[in-house]
């Protein structure tokens, strides 16, 4: 037997509309075919390649964007030795320490670090990237619950407290922070904004601003301008990086960067302004790597002399990508 097709159904009658009888309305449209918007270029890029390709580029560098934003557990340990301007003459070590707790959604975290007041902000003597830093024994050890919330790709929130330990001396502290990263068609524009209290330090609040854009796949540009504002002291230390990051393959990077680092009082002035280039080696698996880094120092203790700067540093980086 054949298909069987039935009769045509009737037509609905006006009093059927559910807008009452004799409403007719017009037509529904066709939707058109989808459009590619000449926004869609730039946002998909940014969203995808873009994102992927700074966030692999932080994470190779174990770069302190990564550590705070990252929701996995990280485990960062660094030996570190100075040659030149501000060298020590020995090895001194530092560490901090992210983990996951499986509660609270994996919402909340253990922190363990060193000396948690110097890692607050942007301090003259000892500034904000690992490539500039110069080190000096722990002084302190702290433990604290951190609270998350994010977005992986826009924005990032946590508050954390905890107890400072310095040798039979144990004190509160307290941070917040809150970051939020904007596309701006090929540029990402991100701002942090860190609140916190410590002892030794008091009251502060940190700004970061970050411009970055891919030059292309395995080049980055990127310029950042930190301030740190301390109640007590009532000053701004303050400091400014234009960076190029070169990835060279999966075992090996390349940074160049030119700072310039000052503060707000007694008066505006520069207390350092460096070039630098950073060679990053990863040695052992996904969580061992190397830096060699050469710098030029110019800073206002030696009237801006040129003071050169050599500096070593063996880190075990680890996260639950690697």
């Amino acid at each position: 037997m054949g298909d069987f097709v039935g009769p045509p159904l009737p037509p609905e009658s006006p009093a059927d509309n559910a807008f009452g009888a004799g409403f007719v309305g017009p037509p529904l449209p066709v939707p058109p075919a989808d459009k590619m918007n000449i926004f869609d270029t730039p946002r998909n890029y940014l969203s995808g390649e873009f994102v992927d390709f700074v966030t692999r580029i932080d994470r190779f560098f174990g770069d302190d964007r990564h550590y705070q934003e990252v929701n996995d557990s990280v485990v960062q340990l660094d030996v570190i030795r100075i040659f030149g301007y501000g060298g020590e003459h020995k090895f001194v070590w530092s560490g901090r320490a992210k983990v996951r707790l499986p509660i609270a959604e994996q919402k909340l975290h253990l922190i363990v670090e060193t000396d948690p007041d110097k890692n607050a902000g942007v301090d003259p003597k000892t500034t904000l990237s690992p490539q500039l830093k110069q080190p000096s024994t722990p002084q302190s050890y702290a433990a604290a619950l951190r609270i998350e919330k994010r977005d992986a790709e826009r924005w990032h929130l946590s508050a954390d407290g905890g107890i400072k330990l310095a040798g039979l001396n144990s004190r509160p502290f307290a941070r917040m922070r809150a970051s939020l990263a904007v596309p701006m068609g090929l540029w990402r524009a991100k701002l942090a904004e860190t609140a916190f209290w410590f002892n030794t330090t008091g009251a502060g609040e940190t700004t970061q601003f970050d411009l970055e854009r891919p030059i292309s796949a395995p080049l980055l540009l990127r310029a950042t301008s930190s301030a740190t504002w301390l109640h007590d002291k009532q000053n701004f230390d303050m400091r400014q990086d234009i960076s190029l990051i070169h990835a060279l393959d999966e075992r090996t990077a390349l940074l160049y960067q030119a700072s310039v680092v000052g503060v707000s009082r007694p008066h505006a002035q520069v207390m350092d302004c460096v070039l630098l280039a950073l060679y990053r080696y990863r040695v052992h698996r996904d969580w061992t790597f190397i830096e060699l880094s050469p710098q030029l120092h110019f800073p206002i203790d030696r009237d801006y002399r040129a003071s050169p700067m050599f500096s070593m540093r063996l880190e075990i980086l680890f996260d639950e990508t690697r």
